[in-house]
């Protein structure tokens, strides 16, 4: 995306633009990138902009109400508010995108100095570290961790779940080792000395171990799916919470829990992106290079590859005759400086099927 400041100054709407719509409406426009948006539809020429009209796509809605903008579109980023690049900055320091609110930060305004460039693959600053509150249990396990403290006067964190003292454990296991033998001891008076075959809530001798060994997988399917969730597991363990960006590493989103649980509270939060893999930016310049190199292949040799050895020649055949004929049939037209019209093209094609037809109906040899 990019904003034009041209057609949207300071104090005016924010709007973006499509890189298409950078080269073929705001030309001559004074423009900054803003780089990838998620979800984002191109602002050119809708109620954002008095005396413009896209070119590309004249018809558009008024408004985008989808789309969310911050001061990136007026050119400021990071917390310091300031431009990129910025003339009054002579410190060299590189800017980082946060994957949730999109905004681009200064390596030293996230309160910790980040890792190497190559050690993680994407950032959460602190205001949506904050925002998503339940990434802290996450990142004593999946982060990355910083180098060095930013600042040196900064406390160590905040312990947001302590561990029992060995005092209390001892006290928690004798409670419930008796609690546990009461209830064995009162099974056993419970049990029938035969089999019950009934509905009743006493289990049949034997029955259930089977059961459970003739479907393991899908006992275990259905009560993970239902009742695990690796946040409560994690959050049940004590871990700090720092007033810092994190970083992660590749694969992390694979690893956020999806039971129905957090599936609601991330759309609560309004972050349901971050369990979604292609949502990386690292997937989408992966499918821009994917889809640049498919435009690059020549549909004609797509063709031939997929034809066997007589069709391929047949083809080629084909191709060198029609390129031939219609070389020659334009270029009388070059030499009598006359205009082709659509009726010239169609009656040549028209002469070229009737001796393609011409030729086929004829008796054809081919060497053995």
């Amino acid at each position: 995306l990019y904003a034009c400041s041209t057609c949207t100054p300071p104090g005016a709407e924010p709007a973006g633009i499509c890189l298409a719509c950078s080269y073929e409406c705001h030309g001559s426009h004074r423009l900054f990138e803003l780089y990838t948006k998620r979800n984002f539809r191109c602002d050119c020429g809708n109620s954002k902009f008095k005396n413009l009209q896209c070119k590309l796509l004249p018809e558009k809605g008024k408004v985008n109400s989808g789309n969310k903008y911050n001061d990136n579109f007026y050119g400021l980023y990071c917390t310091c508010k300031r431009p990129y690049p910025d003339p009054e900055d002579e410190i060299p320091d590189e800017m980082i995108q946060c994957i949730v609110c999109e905004d681009w930060f200064h390596g030293r305004h996230l309160g910790a100095v980040p890792p190497e460039s190559g050690d993680f693959h994407e950032m959460v600053c602190q205001a949506c570290m904050n925002h998503c509150h339940f990434l802290w249990a996450y990142a004593s396990q999946l982060a990355v961790p910083p180098l060095t403290k930013a600042n040196s006067l900064e406390d160590e964190g905040i312990v947001l779940k302590v561990e029992e003292s060995e005092e209390q454990k001892k006290e928690i296991k004798k409670e419930s080792g008796v609690e546990h033998q009461d209830v064995k001891e009162e099974k056993q008076t419970e049990q029938p000395s035969e089999p019950s075959t009934s509905s009743g809530s006493v289990c049949p001798q034997g029955y259930c171990s089977k059961f459970l060994q003739k479907f393991p997988v899908e006992i275990a399917k259905t009560t993970s799916k239902s009742s695990f969730c690796k946040l409560k597991e994690l959050q049940s363990k004590p871990f700090l919470k720092k007033d810092t960006a994190t970083f992660w590493p590749s694969n992390w989103r694979s690893k956020l829990c999806t039971c129905e649980g957090c599936s609601k509270m991330y759309s609560e939060l309004e972050v349901q992106f971050l369990t979604d893999e292609c949502d990386t930016v690292l997937a989408y310049e992966n499918k821009g290079t994917s889809d640049q190199e498919t435009e690059r292949r020549d549909p004609l040799m797509d063709t031939l590859n997929s034809m066997n050895r007589v069709q391929q020649v047949e083809l080629i055949c084909e191709y060198n005759d029609l390129k031939t004929e219609l070389t020659d049939y334009l270029r009388r037209f070059a030499d009598e400086g006359t205009v082709v019209k659509r009726e010239d093209i169609q009656h040549f094609f028209e002469e070229f099927q009737s001796r393609k037809r011409r030729r086929t109906n004829r008796m054809q040899y081919y060497c053995s």
